[in-house]
């Protein structure tokens, strides 16, 4: 049933642009000295403000998007986002468009929920129910389109199908920016309707 109701959600699958870019991808701090630190502006400027900075081994920095220019990514900072120069960034290899993405988490609020992904599985949480654990049992790329994916989560009680989507995601809670939007569909044994969560994905630590 799960994994019918995956290909189903792929297939109604809203719009978005026709090609990957790229990018949420994660990158390394490189080139900075020791005794300095890298800059987060509030705008891709160098003569920005600072609004955060990364220390000179900061590693598996989450880069949501790019510059028109390209010069520079777009990473978060506290409650919201801001821009580092590319030059001191290193992009990790392996990453490419239209492949399933790697998220470590997933979330949304109203209410709130979270996934936490791991080597074993993948963990549902809310305020209204205890710790649910699942094992990956299928994952999906859409036939037409790159930026669409779907995994599928089983257990002895139910499971999930998370479709993903390649896009500008907002948590409703910060200035933060997020580069995967989620759709959740959540079937657990006893309940009598099965339940949709809609949130963003982050695939840093």
């Amino acid at each position: 049933m799960l994994r019918a109701a995956a290909l189903v959600l792929v297939a109604l699958a809203a719009p978005a642009s026709a090609t990957v870019d790229g990018w949420p991808a994660l990158y390394d701090v490189a080139g900075v000295a020791e005794a300095d630190m890298l800059n987060i502006r509030a705008e891709p400027s160098a003569g920005s403000e600072i609004i955060g900075r990364l220390a000179p081994g900061a590693r598996a920095v989450e880069v949501v998007d790019i510059s028109p220019d390209g010069r520079w990514g777009l990473v978060n900072a506290g409650e919201g986002s801001g821009w580092v120069s590319l030059a001191f960034l290193k992009r990790r290899a392996g990453q490419w468009a239209g492949l399933a993405p790697e998220t470590a988490r997933c979330f949304g609020n109203e209410p709130f929920w979270s996934l936490a992904y791991g080597d074993k599985g993948a963990v549902f949480e809310s305020p209204d129910a205890l710790p649910l654990e699942f094992a990956e049992s299928l994952r999906l790329r859409s036939r037409n389109r790159i930026d669409r994916h779907a995994h599928v989560y089983e257990n002895d009680l139910g499971g999930f199908v998370a479709t993903f989507r390649n896009a500008t995601c907002s948590d409703g809670m910060s200035d933060r920016v997020y580069g995967w939007g989620v759709d959740l569909l959540l079937v657990v044994a006893g309940d009598e309707n099965a339940q949709l969560f809609s949130g963003c994905c982050t695939i840093g630590p």
